[in-house]
């Protein structure tokens, strides 16, 4: 009845085993991984065909993790899972983004990948698992995917490096001063795809070190993964990016002199309405048959891209005239709310943020019910992301993963600098963007103001920046700062 395919290898100290073919057999690809006795089963489903006029790439990747994978019974009234947790969210977008541009270029069939938390030994964390599991199914599920990718969570004791330490190592790891890091690394065979770190003050060394042992102790992995898949791997979907050169070449002849003339505009509402006119002209001069091409939206963004990324390649000048090592200008003010406990304006050329704080007591702090356990947070840093400040009309609703994963990313930064809990029982930190924020430029800085404004002293002086990287032939250039397009 089941055509079961299993590999296994010795991973650190624990065994990592990948299973196929006993469970959710309708699914384009299913794969149960386990690391030690913590258990994730990733399937993946695709669209067979492209919903007509779609120019983007419909990737949802969903992470779910079951109360009775731990032996817990779900808190709460109803005593049953409901919407997705922080952890939940952020584990969701850490399997996404390396797996994102592995996908053939022109494919934009909907894809679905659920990972669920099975099994959890409360040693090995379920995010690295949930990750190499869902490689492994899109592996074997003949999607248009170049992978595979495999992640690996390092720490750093003592001056060594450890794989994949314990779930309780990396628990308040500000009050662990043994661990320093806790690092997570994603990537091919021959490249890194993603990082995301909570790091105590380690050299650039240090850190650069942390990566390649992690792209080092994740090669294995692959070449497990590339096993399962030569045994069990479906017949590859037959896939051929869409050819639409003629039409690329008319769109560019109709309008790249005024999209190039209307990207030159420094201001940024004025560069939207520009580009917007520069759209609309290209359209007026096309045939009737170019307008009904479903891939008249992508050859559009590919004549913004050549002109947007292309230039900067070849010329090291961006849209708004600076080079690619240049910030725009900055403005810190506090104090700016007189009834609250702090407040500061952080401004950088049309990007704003305003980060209110609030002291708290013990009795305000977060109780948290997890997977591996009950605990308590006394920082809190919640992102905001309002549809005016985009200048846009949209329904407004609880937080979206953006505005968790941002939060979480100034979060792991600040709270290594805060003043220790006896001082400082409760932080909570609420940010209003403006424009397209960078979230440790705009919250480390805005927070850092407040740390004077409400009688707080950090450890250190902190800061971040978000960096960028464009190439082509021959060409490469690092982006420092970059604006989101179109402005």
């Amino acid at each position: 009845m089941f055509n079961i395919s299993k590999k296994s290898m010795q991973w650190g100290e624990e065994t990592l085993t990948l299973e196929t073919g006993k469970v959710a057999r309708q699914a384009d690809g299913s794969v149960i991984a386990t690391l030690g006795e913590t258990s994730v089963m990733a399937n993946v489903t695709f669209a067979k065909s492209p919903k007509p006029g779609q120019d983007f790439f419909p990737l949802t990747v969903h992470y779910q993790e079951k109360y009775y994978a731990a032996g817990k019974v779900p808190g709460g009234f109803f005593k049953r899972e409901a919407r997705p947790t922080e952890k939940e969210t952020l584990t969701a977008r850490l399997i996404d983004r390396p797996i994102r541009p592995l996908f053939v270029d022109g494919f934009k069939h909907e894809v679905l990948v659920m990972c669920t938390v099975l099994s959890h030994d409360l040693v090995n964390d379920p995010d690295i698992v949930a990750m190499i599991a869902a490689s492994a199914a899109l592996t074997i599920s003949g999607a248009p995917f170049r992978g595979p990718i495999a992640g690996a969570r390092v720490g750093f004791v003592d001056g060594e490096y450890v794989l994949n330490p314990e779930v309780e190592d990396m628990q308040d790891l500000r009050l662990n001063p043994e661990q320093r890091l806790d690092l997570v690394v994603a990537g091919t065979k021959d490249a890194v795809m993603m990082v995301e770190s909570e790091a105590y003050e380690l050299s650039e060394e240090e850190m650069l070190g942390a990566v390649n042992f992690a792209h080092e102790q994740i090669q294995p992995v692959i070449d497990l993964i590339i096993s399962l898949a030569e045994e069990a791997a479906k017949e590859p979907f037959d896939f051929q990016a869409p050819d639409y050169a003629d039409l690329f070449a008319a769109v560019k002849a109709a309008g790249e002199e005024q999209m190039r003339a209307a990207f030159a505009l420094t201001d940024k509402q004025e560069r939207t309405t520009a580009v917007s006119a520069a759209r609309d002209a290209i359209k007026a001069s096309l045939t009737e048959e170019q307008l009904e091409d479903a891939n008249l939206g992508s050859a559009l963004k590919k004549l913004e891209a050549s002109i947007l990324r292309g230039d900067v390649v070849k010329t090291g000048k961006r849209i708004d005239g600076r080079g690619t090592a240049d910030v725009r200008d900055i403005v810190c003010e506090t104090g700016l709310l007189p009834r609250t406990h702090g407040s500061a304006l952080f401004t950088r050329g049309e990007t704003q943020g305003l980060v209110v704080t609030t002291l708290g007591t013990g009795d305000d702090e977060q109780f948290i019910d997890a997977l591996h356990g009950n605990f308590k947070s006394n920082f809190l840093l919640h992102y905001n992301f309002p549809p005016y400040s985009v200048g846009e009309v949209g329904r407004v609703s609880g937080p979206g993963r953006r505005e968790i994963g941002h939060g979480k990313l100034a979060w792991r930064a600040l709270q290594a600098v805060l003043p220790a809990a006896d001082r400082f029982p409760l932080h909570r930190a609420c940010g209003v963007g403006n424009h397209r924020i960078q979230r440790l430029f705009v919250d480390g800085i805005g927070l850092r103001r407040l740390a004077v404004d409400d009688g707080r002293r950090c450890a250190v002086e902190i800061g971040g920046c978000r960096c960028g990287h464009g190439s082509d032939p021959g060409r490469r250039r690092r982006i420092c700062d970059p604006v989101g397009h179109p402005g």
